[in-house]
C-alpha cells in the first residue's frame, strides 16, 4: 500500500491510500484508512503519487546505432524521469520495423535491457505496404511514417500518392498511421543557409510547412474514415484546422512535446545545435498557441521525441547538424515547471502525460490510479528544485538543451506492476515487459 497526501486520480487529486496487489491496483482508499496487519506500507507524505507516465515517441536506435542510445540506457533513462511505459520508434535503428523479422529483431534485442514496459511502432515505407497488416497482426501499436526525408535513407517519405494508398491498407484492418507532417515542397521552397544562426535554421522550416501538411492528412483521413494522429506538433497555426476537423467528427489526434512548450526561438544561442529539432523550436508567441491547444484539448498528449546522438553529430553548423532533443529523463520536470507558472495544475500533466498517451496507444492497463490498472506511479516532490547538470542524466550521450535551467519537479522513485524500479537513484535490475497492441 502507498500513502500520500496528494494522489493524482482520474477524479482529481486527493489524500488517499492505494492498495496493490499482485501487481495492479486493488483500490483507491481514504487515507485513514487503517492498514491491515504485516501488510507492507510507503508513506509518501506531502510527495505526490502519480501513475507511471507513457511516453508513446521514443527513439531508442537499438540495434544498429546503439551508440547514439539503446534500450538499457533509454529505459533508465525513462525510469528516472517517472515513464514507465515507452514506445519506441521505427526508425534510426538498423533494421528499421518495417517488417515482421524486422520487428523480432528489435525485440530480441530489447527484452533482456528494459527496465520500463516497452512497445513498438511499425513503419509505412514506399516499398513495404504489404507487410502492414502483418506488422499489426504480429502487436505493433500503429505505423509511424514521414511526409518528408526522414534524415535516414533506409526510412523513405511517402508522397502523397502513397500517403493514400498505405493508409487506405491501414484503415482496411482498423489501424492508426503516426504522421511526422511538414510537406516537402515548402522546405525545398525555404531558403537554406548554412552556418550557426538560428534564425536561419528556423526559416527553413516554416510553419507552412507543417500547416498544409496537415491540411493533405486531414483530406485523406476524411475520404477513408481513417485513424491518424500528428507528431510533435510546433506549429500553433495549424490547431484551428485540427479542431475543426475533429468537431467535423474526422479521426485525428495530436501531439506536442516539452521543448516546444518549454523553449523558445529566441533563447536559441547561435551555434547552440542541441536546441535543433524538426520541426523547430518556434518564437514565444507560437508557444502560447500551443498551451491554449493543450488547455482546450485540441492537444491531448505531450511526448518527449527523445532522439538522441553522439555528441559529435551536435555540430554547430544548423545546416548540417543531426536534428533531434534528448528529453527522456527531464520532460516531466521542464512540463510541470512551466505549466505551474501558466497556472495548470499536477492533473493537467498527468492528462496529458499519462492519461493521453496511454489512450492514444490503447494501453487501458496503464495511464491512471484506479482499480484494475497496472500499479505503475512516479512519486514526484513538486516543489523541489534542481539545476540540469548533463553529467547526472542516463540518457547514453549527455546532450541536452536544458543544460544549466532549473527545473521544478523531482522524481524521488519510479514503481513498476507495484515493485520499485527506481529509489533515490538507485536502479533494480531490468524488470520491463515487452508489450503489444491488445495485449
Amino acid at each position: 500500500m502507498l500513502r500520500s497526501t496528494r494522489v493524482v486520480t482520474p477524479g482529481g487529486t486527493r489524500p488517499a491510500v492505494v492498495a496493490v496487489l499482485a501487481g495492479r491496483i486493488e483500490a483507491v482508499l481514504p487515507h485513514d484508512t487503517e492498514v491491515p496487519a504485516g501488510v507492507r506500507l510507503e508513506e509518501l507524505g506531502e510527495k505526490a503519487l502519480l501513475p507511471g507516465l507513457v511516453d508513446t515517441h521514443v527513439h531508442v536506435n537499438d540495434p544498429g546505432r546503439t551508440a547514439w542510445e539503446g534500450f538499457r540506457s533509454a529505459t533508465r533513462a525513462a525510469a528516472a524521469g517517472g515513464i514507465t511505459t515507452l514506445l519506441d520508434m521505427p526508425l534510426n535503428s538498423l533494421p528499421p520495423t518495417t517488417t515482421v523479422g524486422h520487428l523480432r529483431t528489435k525485440q530480441r534485442v530489447a527484452a533482456p535491457k528494459v527496465h520500463v514496459d516497452t512497445g513498438f511502432w511499425g513503419g509505412a515505407i514506399p516499398a513495404n505496404a504489404k507487410d502492414l497488416r502483418p506488422l499489426h497482426e504480429a502487436g505493433v501499436f500503429g505505423f509511424k511514417c514521414f511526409l518528408s526525408p526522414s534524415g535516414v535513407d533506409e526510412f523513405p517519405h511517402l508522397d502523397q500518392e502513397r500517403l493514400g494508398r498505405s493508409l487506405a491498407e491501414i484503415a482496411g484492418f482498423g489501424g492508426l498511421l503516426i504522421v511526422h507532417a511538414e510537406d516537402p515542397g515548402h522546405l525545398d521552397a525555404a531558403p537554406r543557409r548554412v552556418g550557426p544562426a538560428y534564425a536561419d535554421f528556423l526559416a527553413s522550416r516554416p510553419r507552412a510547412a507543417e500547416n498544409d501538411a496537415i491540411a493533405g492528412l486531414i483530406a485523406h483521413a476524411k475520404r477513408l474514415d481513417a485513424r491518424v494522429h500528428v507528431l510533435h506538433l510546433s506549429s500553433g497555426d495549424a490547431l484551428p484546422l485540427i479542431a475543426e476537423a475533429q468537431r467535423e467528427g474526422v479521426r485525428i489526434t495530436v501531439e506536442s512535446c516539452p521543448h516546444f512548450l518549454t523553449l523558445t526561438a529566441e533563447e536559441v544561442p547561435d551555434g547552440a545545435t542541441e536546441f535543433k529539432c524538426c520541426p523547430p523550436i518556434r518564437e514565444a508567441a507560437n508557444q502560447d498557441v500551443l498551451w491554449q491547444g493543450l488547455a482546450d484539448g485540441v492537444i491531448e498528449c505531450v511526448v518527449s521525441d527523445h532522439s538522441p546522438c553522439t555528441a559529435d553529430l551536435k555540430t554547430p553548423d544548423f545546416a548540417t547538424a543531426w536534428g533531434g532533443i534528448s528529453s527522456l529523463q527531464l520532460g516531466l520536470p521542464a512540463l510541470w515547471t512551466e505549466a505551474r507558472r501558466r497556472g495548470h495544475t499536477l492533473d493537467d500533466v498527468v492528462r496529458w502525460m499519462s492519461a493521453g498517451p496511454a489512450r492514444l496507444a490503447g494501453l487501458d492497463r496503464k495511464g491512471a490510479i484506479e482499480p484494475g490498472r497496472d500499479a505503475d506511479f512516479a512519486v514526484l516532490d513538486p516543489e523541489a528544485a534542481f539545476t540540469v547538470d548533463p553529467t547526472a542524466l542516463h540518457h547514453r550521450n549527455q546532450v541536452t538543451a536544458y543544460a544549466g535551467r532549473t527545473l521544478h519537479g523531482v522524481v524521488t522513485s519510479t514503481w513498476l506492476r507495484g515493485e520499485r524500479i527506481l529509489d533515490d537513484g538507485v536502479f533494480a535490475a531490468p524488470s520491463g515487459r515487452l508489450l503489444e497492441r491488445n495485449h
